[in-house]
This record gives structure tokens, sequence and C-alpha cells, in this order.
């Protein structure tokens, strides 16, 4: 990499960059943020290592289990707990808020 932002890729964090490195892995930050990451995971072979393994085993998870789906009552206890989760975090902030 060249340029002025080599300086802002360096004073990243690597256990920051490891901590967000399955945001990147999963296409789940923006683009600045993916640049960021990217460019300390570039730069630091610590770093690139931990997310090539890291890359590897998401594949291989997904080759292995890729095609299952969760059973329904799973799947429909998880929305349970999700929503019950919201109302808790709603409420609670409701009345902290007041």
């Amino acid at each position: 990499m060249s340029g002025t932002g080599d300086s802002e890729f360096e004073n990243l964090d690597c256990s920051a960059v490891l901590a967000d490195i399955y945001l990147l892995l999963d296409n789940e930050c923006d683009s600045g943020a993916r640049l960021r990451l990217e460019g300390h995971v570039n730069g630091c072979p610590s770093c690139l290592e931990h997310y090539g393994v890291q890359q590897q085993l998401k594949a291989l998870i997904s080759r292995k289990c890729g095609g299952e789906h969760a059973p329904d009552g799973l799947r429909e206890r998880l929305r349970v707990e999700i929503r019950r989760s919201v109302v808790i975090e709603q409420t609670t902030y409701r009345i902290d808020g007041q």
C-alpha cells in the first residue's frame, strides 16, 4: 500500500482488528472500516495469518453445514427470544430515560 493512509493502518491495534475480523469476513462493515481492517491485515503478518485461519474455518463450516437448515422449532424459539430481548431493552431504556 502507498499513500497517506498507510500510517492509519499501522496505528490500528491488533486486538481491535481481531475483534472485528468477523465483520470483515461476513461483509458486515462499512467501506471505511473495510479499508482500515484490510489495510491492517495486509500489513500485519500475525493478523493476516489469523484472518486466513478464520476464513478457512468459515469456508469449512459452510461446506459441511451449508445445506442444513435449523429445525422450525429452534427457529421459532430464537425468534421469541430475540423479540423478548428487544422488548426488555426498549423497556429498560424507557424506564432509565425518565
